[in-house]
């Protein structure tokens, strides 16, 4: 072979053979070994992808050992790990000790995992889809940080993906997605085996994907055929055999694979016509078998020469369609089942001792001394990352002072407090902004105005429009997207990665019409399982978006944002604690990610369009002071309204004593509620619960710090803060009522629930508050009930 991945000299086939049948041995030992050697305890299977790995031998031997170069980033099917982790072993980059650990405990995860496995993991693929569109964000977010800060080392991002992934309609939202065109350092190689988990599949689709990927744009390229079928397409009648293979129901070819000699000719000829008989007539049974399923996408020099055609073409995306077979090289290859299935003990020996090993070395690296180790060797040194450069120090102000002396909502002073940060020069060039096609209805144009929008080269604009200027060009800061919430959550979760993919942090918030949070809850978590680093805000939100309809209003939104691991959620109801958290979060996000322990890796702002009195804020401020208001307000809670304070009398005459937690934009009628309590002898206690997600993790993290170590702790310092007193509580929500209801088990004392439990209708916000005992006399009934039940 000619010169290949950067080094002076390339392997022979031979050695890349050698080496692939090494990787085939490793991926299917280490599967053997967690199921047959050890001791779970429940006797449970622990599970694994034997054929699944196979299948993908060949394109990951030549990738890891004759493609690579140091800058490429690549994302593994999930079901190929324990290939992956064979192969980064012969690599030197994976201790022994691994190998027998998969699905253990601190071991190899079950899929490749950027978060939890020892060895680099550049995309997390846990879940089909996903781990394969990643690559494709993450060089949209290259060619931005490229545009804004200098061209990084050339990096390919690649994807390794099973054929059954195609079925995910993210996939597809990904390729069609504008922002994604022209990416021409992105490769996808599909392991098209043709077989799913469950059966062969019946009709093969590759006639249709192949379509749908060249209308977006891509180029394609197919494996189907390896050297051996060739050079026999090639002789006199060839064309015969050609033509039948490619007619063959995939079931009938997919069942030569359990077949051999006599058996195997009958079933290949069972339909054909009479020239593809006479023309293997004099082919021995022996090499029958191995001439007609010898596909391209185990034949190490022609995936090679595919990869190379991909890097021809620099002006779009490629995708390989690699024919392979699930289960190459293992008796259970082909076969409809295999998807899960084991090898026996005895298959194993009989694999291990064609691979030329022994139970004493069957663990070891390649020898060191032969062509293979020495070539396993360089690679290692070729591929071995440069220390990562520090990263530029963001300094993030506490505040950007926004003032919000009128009414005012919070989706309001989102837009305003971002284009403020858009001014400061110390921030300002690391932000970057997204949302699919409702930047100015979630008050982004504010921020687009000063920024500009980003587009890789420029574009003249046509129109004028007054209110929003569309300037399209490299130096822009917000990148437009159609209406895919997957899209959004994937560009943000790689944006968020960008201090680790492209050398250089990001800031990133998108927005995101809170109902539709959901629609991209899959790519969130994707997100936040992989360590990313972003801020989305969801707004409007709940039925205060009351004339939409039920359709529209979001309920659940906010028990997922609290329950998220790795998220944060925040839901403030006045500007300027909205301006404290929000600072606050892109000053964590900001911090050198590389060496921070924060648990807050991604923020779920949630927002809402209603304008309400921001009073009661400043009454509050002046009463607490600003240290003292921040601090509380950015651990979760503060009190908006010490009943005390405000009637002194109430205390004095020993009235009882009530709290009101609230969130968001129902915070108007919880005042007024208050007042109305007031006037019946009860000191209501109005607490603004800023973020549900801190208060509730450091309660929980409290209680499970207690139980690991069997001590009684103190009460959490943030719901001390704002609930002094024991006093019964009432939670108003504008989301379902269980969001908050957790807070009578913290405090102790009993609570009564209010918020929204059903499907909104169209109305007014009064019509709607009422419809869903959110108006302030249903509060006061709430708070009776919960002084009746305290007394009880």
């Amino acid at each position: 072979m000619t010169e290949l991945g950067g080094l002076p000299s390339g392997p022979t086939p031979t050695v890349l053979e050698e080496i692939q049948r090494r990787v085939l041995w490793l991926a299917t030992r280490i599967v053997d070994a967690a199921n047959r050697e050890r001791d779970t305890g429940d006797g449970l299977k622990v599970g694994g992808h034997q054929a699944s790995s196979a299948s993908l031998v060949t394109a990951m031997t030549a990738l890891w050992f004759a493609h690579l170069d140091p800058a490429d980033r690549v994302a593994v099917k999930p079901h190929a790990s324990p290939a992956f982790h064979a192969i980064q072993y012969l690599l030197g980059e994976l201790d022994r000790s691994y190998l027998t650990r998969l699905r253990a405990r601190g071991g190899l995860q079950s899929y490749p995992s950027r978060t939890k496995d020892p060895d680099v993991v550049d995309f997390s693929t846990g879940s089909v889809g996903l781990g394969a569109a990643a690559p494709l964000f993450a060089a949209v977010t290259r060619r931005y940080v490229d545009a804004h800060f200098g061209e990084r080392p050339r990096s390919r991002f690649i994807a390794l993906i099973g054929d059954a992934e195609l079925d995910e309609g993210n996939v597809w939202e990904a390729v069609a997605e504008p922002a994604t065109e022209g990416l021409g350092n992105v490769t996808w190689l599909v392991d098209f085996n043709r077989q799913s988990l469950d059966r062969v599949v019946p009709g093969v689709r590759i006639g249709q994907w192949r379509g749908q990927f060249a209308a977006a744009g891509w180029h394609v390229v197919e494996i189907k055929y390896g050297r051996r079928l060739q050079a026999a397409f090639a002789r006199p009648g060839g064309d015969h055999l050609r033509a039948w293979i490619d007619a063959m129901p995939n079931e009938q070819y997919q069942s030569l694979f359990g077949l051999e000699g006599p058996a195997l000719r009958e079933r290949f000829l069972d339909g054909a016509p009479p020239e593809v008989g006479a023309f293997v007539a004099d082919v021995p049974d022996a090499e029958l078998g191995p001439l007609v399923t010898d596909l391209g996408g185990h034949d190490i020099e022609a995936v090679l020469d595919a990869f190379a055609q991909c890097d021809e073409v620099t002006d779009r995306p490629s995708v390989i369609f690699a024919y392979t077979v699930k289960g190459w090289g293992l008796p259970l290859a082909g076969a409809p089942r295999n998807h899960a299935a084991l090898l026996t003990g005895e298959q194993i020996d009989e694999l291990r001792a064609r691979t030329g090993l022994t139970p004493e070395n069957e663990w070891d690296p390649l020898d060191p001394e032969s062509p293979a180790g020495i070539w396993a060797a360089k690679r290692r040194e070729h591929l071995r990352r440069p220390p990562r450069s520090a990263l530029p120090k963001i300094t993030v102000p506490v505040a950007t002072g926004v003032r919000t002396s009128r009414p005012a909502s919070t989706q309001e002073v989102f837009g305003r407090v971002l284009t403020d940060l858009a001014r400061d020069e110390r921030v300002a060039p690391y932000l970057v902004t997204t949302a699919p096609d409702v930047a100015t209805s979630t008050n982004l144009a504010g921020f687009i105005n000063k920024t500009g929008v980003f587009a890789p080269a420029h574009r003249r604009t046509w129109s004028q429009d007054s209110p929003l200027r569309w300037a399209e060009n490299p130096e822009g800061q917000y990148i437009p997207l159609g209406i895919s919430e997957m899209n959004l959550f994937l560009l943000l979760g790689q944006l968020g990665l960008a201090w680790d993919l492209s050398d250089r942090p990001l800031l990133p918030v998108g927005t995101v019409y809170d109902p539709f949070v959901l629609r991209g809850l899959d790519a969130f978590l994707y997100g936040a399982y992989s360590g990313s680093r972003f801020l989305v805000a969801g707004t409007p939100s709940g039925i205060s978006l009351a004339p939409e309809g039920g359709a529209h209003q979001s309920s659940v939104t906010a028990s997922v944002g609290i329950e998220l691991p790795g998220v944060t959620f925040v839901e403030p109801a006045y500007g300027a604690a909205l301006d404290w958290l929000l600072c606050d979060a892109l000053g964590r996000i900001a911090a050198d990610p590389a060496g921070a322990e924060d648990a807050e890796g991604a923020y779920y702002f949630r927002l809402t369009t209603r304008p309400i009195d921001q009073s009661p804020f400043e009454a509050a401020r002046a009463r607490l002071g600003d240290d003292v208001l921040r601090a509380q307000a950015l651990a979760g809670a503060y009190r908006l309204k010490d009943a005390h304070h405000d009637r002194p009398e109430l205390r004095d005459e020993g009235a009882p004593v009530v709290h009101l937690a609230a969130s968001g934009a129902v915070m108007p009628e919880v005042l007024e509620a208050a007042e109305e309590l007031a006037e019946e002898g009860v000191a209501a206690h109005v607490v603004d619960v800023t973020s549900a997600g801190r208060l509730y993790r450091s309660w929980r993290d409290g209680l499970r710090e207690g139980v690991r170590t069997a001590t009684a702790r103190p009460a959490d310092a943030a719901l001390r803060a704002a609930f002094p007193e024991r006093a019964p509580v009432v939670t108003v929500h504008d989301a379902a009522s269980h969001a908050l209801a957790w807070l009578g088990s913290a405090l102790g004392v009993p609570a009564v629930p209010l918020g929204v439990d059903e499907f909104g209708q169209s109305g007014s916000v009064r019509d709607l508050y009422e419809l869903h005992d959110l108006r302030p006399g249903a509060v006061v009934n709430a708070a009776l009930a919960a002084l009746h039940r305290a007394s009880g």
